[in-house]
């Protein structure tokens, strides 16, 4: 069984091998389907683990090896298969075989799609590596892995300008949350002298590190999260990503980057729910990038740009529910949202194709008319993540208020609340802009069955994968979390609460009852802090890369003019006095007789000088 464990996470790094060293000399066909194939059975592996640890209820041993040796302390590597790394195994496996299916067709145009697979590859094996890493240093190497496969992915289209500074942002981006998760496992290192979880799990239950101490590695654990997960105020990398081929936004936004942000806090729970002052921050924090998201989203244009800042939003949600003690409610979104993402992100793609690459909403409509398929899919997308019953987000949305009611942080209930009214209605806006709407072109394109198999075989999930939680808590069992049930009145109040989200953009954007103009106009300054994202790009161009552009200035002008002048006034001196030394030194005898008479009285003046004050 341990064999199986560990081939799910090496068959996709096989795959990326045999895809790089056939990446010049295989057809394109063969490398895409030696990726797609893998991974397939990477996903046939997990399945096979779901079945043993949740129906059979079979443990999986946690693997390990000594690796190095520090002193009298021990590095391990090896592998853990607890019911939270399966599960994540379950989801990246499955989300990332369906996607590679999807670019089959998505890239075939491309010369550099034997690359593209190549790192999709990569890509998914860092992902599953990440899940099922024992230990804080094992962790720590595939987090940073995901980080490069992440920059590749991003600036695929490398010749862009844009694509370049988007993956530039990314990896400076997250980055700076990964020196805060650095310098957490260096804390936990000092204070247990180990990297394993579990021996770090029972040091905070046995009270071996200080309760300051556990607040300060927490948060900045969550930091290295914040990063990953695009939380505010290192969200800003994630927009842009959208530069990548759509694909790779599937991929990142649903099962692997940003999840894994959201996978690093529950794995180290046990660490935050040691420290109230930390969980606070994750909820806060999450809440404040829901909403904040979210009003941004109402207003975008690009329909890849509507659907990040829809990722970022309701990674708030989740971090939202693990703040709240909710760790159920967070990892039941964390599930449901890979699917219904992942599902929104290959529909648009689609979409994009049909209108001749076109992503501005505004420039689109009819699509419903013509590629009916396309907008059934979308709706049930978006019913999903809208919250609206039966749909899965509205079961693991309902988990999430609940949890937050619970807690007693009633700022942040009405904070969510609000958050899933203003995702009903960009959702929505979305969906009669582009289906319902009038004025299209490029509508009449045949999609192939690489399109079409993962895009209708992830809009069943919507549907089913709610019911894991609900009537009978079956998720929360198998992860063994004690939680509380939900209140049937917060799961009326929050679908009520959607239904008025879509009913609002039925009204402006299907029956024009309410006039878009008149709510921009209306709205005035609101309106352009949502477009302009509330100029936290420009915020940081200001604060930071136009300051530290200046410091670089003034740098540089203190080494050129000042230490370069000082070493140059050094280097010209033995050649300046050499001149002189030459230009009285010319072979002349009177002035070499002149010299010695004025050195004479010179030293003469000197003596005489010299009695008369001493």
């Amino acid at each position: 069984m341990t064999g199986l464990a560990w081939a799910v996470p090496l068959l996709p790094l096989l795959a990326f091998v045999v895809q790089l060293l056939l990446r010049t000399k295989g057809t394109k066909k063969l490398v895409s389907f030696i990726g797609v194939g893998l991974t397939f059975l990477s996903f046939v592996f997990a399945v096979y683990l779901i079945a043993q640890s949740f129906i059979w209820n079979h443990n999986i041993p946690t693997w390990q090896i000594n690796w190095l040796h520090i002193g009298s302390k021990v590095v391990t590597v090896g592998a853990s298969f607890a019911p939270l790394q399966v599960l994540m195994l379950f989801i990246v496996s499955f989300v990332s075989c369906l996607v590679q299916i999807y670019s089959i067709g998505y890239m075939k145009a491309d010369e550099r799609s034997n690359t593209f697979f190549a790192y999709l590859s990569l890509f998914t094996f860092s992902m599953l590596g990440l899940v099922i890493a024992p230990n804080f240093l094992e962790l720590y190497f595939f987090w940073e892995l995901v980080g490069v496969c992440s920059f590749l992915l991003v600036g695929f289209y490398f010749y862009k300008e844009s694509a370049k500074q988007a993956a530039k942002k990314a990896f400076i981006v997250t980055r700076i949350g990964d020196v805060g998760l650095f310098i957490a496992i260096c804390l936990l290192f000092w204070k247990v002298g180990s990297f394993d979880f579990s021996i770090i799990q029972e040091a905070v239950k046995t009270n071996q590190i200080s309760a300051g101490m556990i607040t300060l590695i927490a948060i900045l654990i969550f930091a290295g999260a914040a990063g990953k997960s695009g939380q505010f105020p290192l969200h800003t990398w994630l927009p842009d990503a959208m530069e990548g081929p759509t694909p790779v936004s599937a991929l990142i936004h649903a099962a692997t980057m940003v999840a894994a942000g959201v996978f690093l806090v529950a794995e180290t729970f046990w660490l935050f729910e040691a420290s109230s002052t930390a969980l606070t921050v994750v909820s806060y924090i999450g809440a404040f990038t829901a909403l904040f998201a979210a009003l941004i989203a109402l207003t975008q244009t690009d329909i890849k740009r509507v659907l990040a800042y829809s990722t970022v939003s309701q990674l708030g949600y989740m971090m939202l529910g693990l703040g709240s003690l909710g760790l159920t409610a967070g990892l039941f979104h964390l599930f449901t949202h890979a699917f219904f993402k992942a599902l929104l992100f290959l529909v648009v793609g689609a979409v994009i194709v049909a209108f001749s690459n076109e992503q501005d909403i505004r420039k689109m409509g009819g699509l419903g008319k013509e590629q009916k398929w396309l907008g059934i899919t979308f709706l049930i997308g978006g019913l999903s993540i809208s919250g609206i019953p039966p749909f899965s987000g509205f079961f693991s949305k309902d988990e999430i208020f609940a949890a937050v009611y619970q807690s007693g942080k009633y700022d942040l209930f009405a904070a969510a609340l609000l958050t899933a009214f203003c995702t009903a209605f960009y959702i929505f806006r979305l969906y009669f802009l582009v289906f319902t709407g009038r004025g299209a072109v490029g509508q009449t394109k045949t999609f192939s069955w690489y399109y079409q198999v993962p895009i209708w075989v992830l809009a069943v999930f919507p549907v089913i994968s709610g019911f894991v939680q609900f009537p009978k808590p079956i998720l929360g069992q198998w992860l063994k979390s004690s939680e509380s049930g939900t209140l049937w009145w917060i799961a009326l109040l929050a679908a009520f609460v959607a239904l008025l989200g879509i009913f609002l953009a039925y009204a402006v954007y299907q029956k024009q009852w309410i006039s878009a103009s008149s709510l921009m106009k209306y709205s005035g300054f609101g309106y352009r802090l949502s477009y302009r994202k509330f100029y936290v790009d420009e915020c940081y161009q200001a604060l930071f890369v136009w300051s530290l552009k200046g410091l670089g200035w003034v740098l540089m002008g203190w080494d050129r003019f000042i230490i370069g002048g000082i070493a140059r006034f050094i280097k010209s001196l033995p050649y300046e006095l050499g001149t002189i030394g030459s230009y009285v030194q010319n072979g002349q005898v009177q002035r070499y007789l002149l010299i010695s008479v004025f050195g004479f009285l010179l030293l003469l003046l000197t003596i005489t000088a010299g009695r008369l004050i001493f």
